[in-house]
């Protein structure tokens, strides 16, 4: 299949955009770490309606506002590994990633909450697990990995910077309290 993408730019910078049939398959901040090495097939596509689609809720998002999903999401995370155990961690990344999704706008939730979710779910995994998943989200904001803390509350990893991270959390925070 084809994959479009497209560069927005966004108050904290530009981010890298990927999309596969008629849905969102990547978001990242540019030069983040995990940001995709083998674009040379892409076709820059910018009036690509997934991305029209995207630029709307980016602008509403960094406006304050708290925007309905109506993009439609297929984060990968297969790579090109056919091995069993990569396919597990592919499956179970998703699952953090669907966890994820359910995090309320500015709140926030940490690494051992969500593992706690997923043994409740038959999966067990331990934070540092759930970690390396949302640290691999490849759909940046609107799979809201930016919304995962420490155990004591601070601001760890976040692919796209913690200065990033902090802007997001501050941004969804003031239009929380607003």
């Amino acid at each position: 299949m084809t994959i479009f993408t497209s560069t927005i730019d966004t108050p904290l910078g530009k981010i890298q955009t990927a999309a596969e049939g008629n849905s969102l398959t990547g978001l990242w901040f540019i030069g983040q770490k995990y940001f995709p090495t083998s674009m040379e097939s892409w076709i820059n596509k910018f009036d690509y309606p997934v991305f029209i689609s995207l630029r709307k809720w980016l602008e509403d998002y960094f406006a304050g506002k708290n925007p309905l999903m109506l993009i439609p999401l297929a984060p990968s995370g297969s790579g090109h590994s056919k091995s069993e155990d990569f396919r597990k961690s592919s499956d179970f990344r998703k699952s953090v990633w669907n966890i994820l999704l359910e995090i309320p706008y500015g709140e926030t939730v940490t690494y051992g909450e969500i593992s706690a979710k997923l043994l409740s779910s038959g999966i067990n995994s331990s934070a540092q697990a759930v970690g390396g998943a949302v640290g691999h989200n490849p759909i940046s904001i609107l799979i809201p990995c930016h919304r995962v803390l420490g155990s004591d509350g601070s601001l760890t990893g976040y692919a796209g910077g913690t200065d990033k991270k902090r802007a997001l959390l501050e941004l969804e925070k003031r239009t929380v309290n607003a």
